[in-house]
C-alpha cells in the first residue's frame, strides 16, 4: 500500500522535472490501480465463498441442534413407555441410552457447526473491512492520477506555448513585427505631413493676383492722399 502513495507523491517531489517523469508516475499508478481493482475482485469473490460458507455451517449447526433435540423427545417417549408398560424397563434404559448418545453426537456436530459459523461471520467482518479500505483507496488514487493527468496536460502545454515563442523569437518575427510597426510610423508620419503641404500650398498664379491685389490697393492709397495734399475730393479725376 505504501508504494501506491510513494508513487503519488512523485508529482510533488518532481514538480520542477521534466514531464517524461510525471508520465511515467502515472503509468505506474494506473498498473497499481489495476492492481488493486483485481486485488479488490478477488476479495469480493472470497467474502461471496465465506457467505456461502457461513450459511452452510449455520444450515448445519440448525439442523443437527433439531436432530439433538429430536433424540432426547425420542430418550423421553421411550421412557414413558416403559412406564406405561407398553416396553420394558430394560430396552427402555437400553433404546434412551442410544438415543441420548444420538444426541450427544448431533449436539456435538451443532457445536462445531456453530464454531465455524462464528469463524465464518467473523472473516466476512474482515473481509468487509478490506474491501471498503481497497475502495476508498482506489477512488483516492483515482482522483490524485486525475491531478497527474492535469498536471501533464499544463506541462505539455506550457512546453508548447514556450517553444512557440522561441521559435518566433529565433525567427525574427517578433524584431520583424518592431520594424514594420517602426515604417508604419513613418508612413503615417510622411502622409501627416503631405497633407499639410497640400492644404498650404498656392500655385503661382495664386501669388501674382495676391501681390497684383496688394500692389493696386496701395497705388488706390496713395493716388487718395494726393488727391487729398491737392485738395482734390475723392472720387475726381
Amino acid at each position: 500500500m505504501n508504494i501506491f502513495k510513494n508513487i503519488f507523491k512523485i508529482g510533488e517531489a518532481q514538480a520542477n522535472k521534466t514531464v517524461n517523469n510525471l508520465e511515467s508516475s502515472i503509468i505506474m499508478a494506473e498498473q497499481g490501480i489495476r492492481d488493486m481493482k483485481a486485488s479488490l475482485n478477488k476479495s469480493v469473490e472470497a467474502m461471496a465463498h465465506v457467505k456461502a460458507l457461513a450459511i452452510g455451517s449455520k444450515n448445519e449447526r440448525d439442523k443437527q441442534e433439531a436432530k439433538a433435540k429430536d433424540y432426547e423427545s425420542k430418550a423421553t417417549l421411550i421412557l414413558t413407555k416403559s412406564q406405561d408398560g407398553d416396553i420394558t424397563i430394560a430396552d427402555a434404559d437400553r433404546l434412551a441410552k442410544e438415543a441420548l448418545a444420538k444426541k450427544e453426537e448431533a449436539q456435538q456436530h451443532a457445536n462445531r457447526a456453530n464454531a465455524d459459523n462464528k469463524k465464518f461471520d467473523k472473516n466476512i467482518s474482515e473481509l468487509k473491512n478490506t474491501i471498503e479500505t481497497i475502495k476508498g483507496n482506489i477512488t483516492n488514487w483515482e482522483n490524485e492520477l486525475r491531478t497527474l493527468n492535469a498536471r501533464v496536460k499544463v506541462s505539455d502545454a506550457t512546453k508548447n506555448v514556450n517553444k512557440q515563442m522561441a521559435e518566433l523569437d529565433s525567427a525574427g518575427t517578433v524584431s520583424m513585427l518592431e520594424r514594420m510597426k517602426e515604417k508604419a510610423a513613418q508612413d503615417e508620419a510622411l502622409n501627416e505631413a503631405s497633407g499639410e503641404l497640400l492644404h498650404t500650398k498656392k500655385s503661382i498664379d495664386d501669388e501674382i493676383n495676391a501681390a497684383a491685389e496688394t500692389t493696386e490697393a496701395k497705388l488706390d492709397d496713395d493716388l487718395g492722399k494726393l488727391k487729398e495734399r491737392l485738395g482734390m475730393k475723392k472720387g475726381n479725376t
